[in-house]
């Protein structure tokens, strides 16, 4: 039996490798040990929970004002024990945060074997997304075998050097585990759902809704301060219209988000929600303004549009299919922008009724019948 561990320390890791773990269960060739590093331990947490999954080993590193520093060398010194005592054949890590590489260097030091999910994503500006791009790129030095979710992703990675027998193109998971929860919402009855849905009836009704999600420290500032007062102007000009935040616990999200959005009465400002409401909120609203990069590919999925308010992505098949639409963080464009969706429902129509670029929701097989013949072939070593 071959031994696969899968390291990862946020909620969106936690969410795409979660079914990579369940394929690789239902294996008859290997066994997963998982490790969390606890990046993000509040809303790790919950995807946890949802899925059902019990890490063998958590680093807990997280702290009260962590920075990058701390990040870094406590997955690296928490990992070296835990990586001799389990010498596992292969680690699998998945995206693009400290986690990923740090894990992927404490990995290469002990010779072991690493899997990179969703390789190749770039925006090829070393500072935007910061610091997730070049953790991305730092990864598939490390990396020994890649799992792009695109042809673009893997073209990406095939002109930085990587050989072709190390690229396997399998969607992204995200879409699996998507799929997975809309089964888990439609068969049982979850107390987060129930109280969202009930809130949502009481507060709205009907109306529409225009779902917000934004935290990325690239925007912090005069950027984030611009955002909300496009934010601010929507609601006025749209009174009917709802808009939902669920407000990141980052103290350069809260201050601004508070301040210019937080006595509007059509502006409604949550807690952050856990991964299921979160998927039915996504699936209740009319649209999405989001910095985040999951949701990009989520919402097509869904039938939702999805507005970015960043100046590049590392998702661009999803502008190339016209699911989503770069409006960077421009308040003018932003007001535009979301006015042409909110007014033209030919316009919204065509957007909305996209095909997803991201996958079929088969990755997580893909990634593990792979791996089955790449470990168990011996000629490799």
């Amino acid at each position: 039996m071959k031994k696969i561990m899968l390291i990862f320390g946020t909620r969106p890791e936690a969410i795409k490798l979660a079914p990579v773990i369940r394929e690789l269960n239902k294996s008859d060739w290997a066994t997963g040990c998982i490790c969390v590093s606890a990046q993000h331990r509040g809303m790790l947490d919950q995807v946890l929970d949802v899925f059902d999954i019990i890490p063998d080993y958590d680093l807990d590193i997280m702290k009260h004002g962590q920075d990058l520093f701390d990040v870094t060398s406590k997955v690296l010194l928490g990992l070296r024990d835990v990586l001799r005592k389990e010498k596992p054949d292969m680690i699998l890590v998945q995206g693009d945060t400290t986690t990923v590489f740090a894990a992927s260097l404490a990995a290469f030091y002990e010779g072991i074997k690493i899997g990179h999910v969703e390789a190749g994503l770039r925006t090829m500006d070393k500072h935007n997304p910061f610091p997730e791009e070049i953790n991305r790129c730092l990864t598939s030095v490390l990396a020994d075998v890649n799992f792009p979710p695109t042809e673009l992703s893997k073209n990406n990675l095939l002109a930085e050097g990587v050989a072709e027998e190390a690229v396997v193109v399998t969607g992204n998971t995200v879409i699996d585990a998507l799929l997975w929860a809309l089964e888990i919402l439609e068969g049982e009855s979850h107390d987060g759902v129930k109280k969202l849905q009930q809130w949502i009836l009481n507060k709205i009704g009907d109306d529409r809704i225009v779902l917000i999600t934004a935290h990325r420290r690239e925007s912090f500032g005069q950027p984030f301060i611009d955002m909300c007062n496009a934010m601010k102007e929507l609601a006025a000009m749209y009174p009917d219209i709802h808009y939902i935040y669920p407000v990141h616990l980052n103290p350069n999200v809260r201050k601004p988000v508070n301040e210019i959005l937080g006595k509007i009465e059509n502006f409604h400002l949550i807690e952050p929600l856990n991964y299921l409401p979160f998927i039915w909120l996504m699936n209740r609203s009319y649209l999405v303004l989001t910095d985040s990069g999951g949701i990009q590919e989520e919402a097509p999925s869904l039938g939702k549009p999805v507005l970015v308010m960043r100046d590049t992505t590392e998702r661009p098949e999803g502008v190339n299919a016209g699911t989503s639409i770069i409006v960077g963080r421009d308040k003018g464009n932003i007001i535009s922008k979301v006015a042409q969706l909110l007014d033209d429902n030919n316009y919204y129509q065509k957007v909305a009724q996209k095909s997803n670029p991201y996958g079929d929701g088969t990755a997580s097989e893909k990634i593990i019948s792979f791996l089955k013949n790449y470990l168990t072939q011996t000629d490799r070593y």
